[in-house]
């Protein structure tokens, strides 16, 4: 849809592609008469319409102005589909009958003539009683805009003395009507060059209808959900935000519209599982970040109220912060802080990038994010559990300051609770054993995502990096703890810091904490307080020694792998691994956690002998 969008905004029809599984194609067209703003307008109730059709693999929308149709199969040069191809009588019947149905098939013909000198579409009248438009997709051709219209003049003649006759076929729309609903005024739109007229009605009052149902469900709807998260956070000895408090953080979606210059392709600033990041400008002046979401989902609905609802009373240096949202368009949206700098990954990983981080830069982004997670487990009035820390959810201001970002994935839980049962979700290799296999969330699940952060920061390496050496694989954990029992850590910096006088105890020092953040026992991971004490604390204070960490190698991955691609043959399978964007949600059935727990848990006798 997106794709699609821009593709109407530049040239009022398009198709777009993606090679998925099943494949999927689409096309979006409007009519030859339409100005550029109702072509617009058209297009955006269209795809406002388009999710309730979800999850068919096939949807087509016909409304007087646009058409727009997706499937699983290329059908751009089909003309008709006696699958598909219908008609839509209307309206009360004609007084003289005979003369009518004359008037009807004479407007048709000339219809039929005039698409077919003007490439595809075309209108006429027949004594200001009987007016018609004939337009035809532009994938079709010429034989096809021909066959397809013959269609419909056929379906149209079998609406008798009806005043209002609409055929709908696969490569067309054909349409008469007593009451003139189409513009031939040929008016210039300055600005894009396109037809102006003074409005197509009834394509304006379906968008607008549209609109104003969507409106009212998404408010219901957020309503409905905003009561159900202050019931669960009730019950968990919490005080969930109020209603009013909800609204007033709420943006009208025109003015994030016109702040993103509509969305424009060139405003975007990031994508990821959850949705696209444009740039845009409020008329304050102020440059925010409007977070576009992908809604076809349950998981888009619990996500976008999660973070809501959890974060949008909290503020930290080193959180993003979340400005307001807006449910009251065609689709949802989140407003946040601008952060100019790229996210931490891109800086890290990005091999075309030519700033390498200094160690300052590096030492003060691992304190500043271990401060904001430590403030999301005790600093606010609720306990907050990120589930999601890594690289990508790390954003730099202009003096490289980190934020963490994307509460998403974020859980709340009161004070006399110990841990948390829930689905697991993340990303894979930054999540803590436990939480993988049995499901049990703590704060020390933050606990070894940062751990695994701190080991990519200083080391320059991905956690998802196996190499091969000596036929065994070894994730970056592995590296590192061979290095730590070695002695030598300091092989470990990224190659980028070689040239730099390099303080190497601190180095050290903050590896260290690292893999004490990474242990495989719970209660063998010190809190985030704690953390932030021994990265700040002078240089004399005593580490604790870590244990082995976990190891996650390739076979595990490959084992996941085959879970993932047997249930995508079989739905009833329960073990389901599933990709979204660059994170999983896993479920919780015994034979995922026997298999996952056999893998993670295997440890290297023989290192530990060393």
């Amino acid at each position: 849809m997106e794709s699609l969008s821009e593709l109407i905004t530049k040239h009022h029809w398009g198709t777009h592609f993606v090679n998925s599984t099943p494949p999927m194609y689409g096309l979006a067209q409007c009519f030859d008469d339409l100005s550029h703003t109702d072509c617009l307008l058209c297009y955006a109730a269209s795809r406002t319409e388009i999710p309730r059709c979800l999850p068919s693999l096939s949807a087509r929308i016909f409304l007087d102005g646009c058409f727009l149709r997706y499937d699983s199969y290329s059908f751009y040069s089909e003309g008709s589909d006696p699958a598909v191809d219908s008609v839509v009588c209307a309206g009360e019947e004609a007084a003289e009958a005979a003369v009518f149905k004359e008037n009807v098939k004479e407007v048709v013909e000339r219809v039929k003539r005039s698409a077919a000198e003007n490439g595809e579409f075309g209108v006429a009248e027949v004594g200001g009683e009987v007016y018609a438009l004939g337009q035809c997709w532009k994938t079709v051709g010429g034989d096809g805009c021909r066959e397809c219209l013959e269609k419909g003049g056929e379906a149209l003649r079998g609406c008798g003395v009806k005043t209002e006759g609409r055929a709908l076929n696969a490569g067309c729309y054909l349409r008469y009507s007593t009451h003139k609903f189409y513009n031939d005024q040929g008016e210039t739109e300055h600005e894009h060059g396109f037809t102006e007229r003074r409005g197509i009605i009834t394509a304006i009052v379906l968008a607008a209808v549209a609109f104003t149902m969507l409106s009212l469900f998404a408010a219901y709807a957020g309503y409905r959900k905003l009561v159900q998260i202050r019931k669960e956070c009730s019950n968990l000895g919490l005080v969930s935000l109020s209603i009013s408090k909800y609204s007033s953080l709420t943006f009208k979606y025109e003015t994030l519209e016109k702040a993103t210059d509509y969305f424009n392709s060139s405003r975007k600033i990031g994508e990821g599982g959850g949705g696209s990041v444009f740039k845009g400008t409020l008329p304050s002046g102020e440059i925010v970040a409007v977070k576009r979401l992908f809604y076809n989902t349950r998981q888009w609905v619990d996500e976008f109220f999660n973070e809501v609802n959890l974060i949008s009373g909290i503020q930290h240096k080193h959180l993003v912060k979340l400005l307001g949202c807006s449910i009251e368009g065609p689709e949802s949206l989140l407003v946040y802080e601008y952060v100019p700098n790229r996210s931490l990954d891109q800086f890290l990983f990005d091999k075309n990038s030519h700033q390498c981080l200094s160690w300052k830069q590096r030492f003060d982004i691992i304190v500043g994010t271990a401060e904001g997670i430590a403030y999301l487990h005790e600093g606010s009035e609720v306990r907050i559990i990120h589930r999601d820390i890594k690289s990508s959810n790390v954003l730099l201001d202009e003096n490289l300051s980190p934020k963490i970002a994307d509460f998403g994935l974020a859980r709340c839980f009161a004070l006399d609770k110990s841990h948390l049962s829930t689905g697991i979700a993340g990303t894979l290799g930054y999540m803590a054993p436990e939480y993988l296999v049995q499901g049990q969330l703590t704060e020390k699940a933050d606990v070894y995502s940062f751990g695994v952060l701190v080991l990519e920061i200083v080391t320059g390496m991905r956690n998802s990096t196996f190499k091969q050496e000596d036929s065994n694989t070894d994730s970056l954990l592995h590296k590192v703890w061979k290095h730590y029992i070695s002695n030598n850590l300091a092989d470990m910096v990224d190659p980028c810091l070689k040239n730099q006088e390099l303080p190497a105890n601190d180095v050290s020092n903050v590896l260290q904490i690292g893999l004490l953040c990474t242990q495989a026992s719970v209660s063998l991971r010190p809190s985030m307080a704690e953390v932030v004490l021994m990265l700040t604390a002078n240089q004399d204070s005593d580490i604790p020694i870590p244990h082995q960490p976990p190891f996650l190698n390739t076979s595990t991955l490959e084992q996941a792998s085959s879970i993932r691609s047997n249930n995508s043959a079989n739905s009833s399978v329960s073990d389901t691994l599933t990709k979204v964007g660059t994170s999983y949600t896993l479920s919780e059935s015994s034979s995922t956690r026997s298999l996952v727990n056999m893998s993670i848990y295997q440890r290297n006798e023989q290192l530990l002998q060393k």
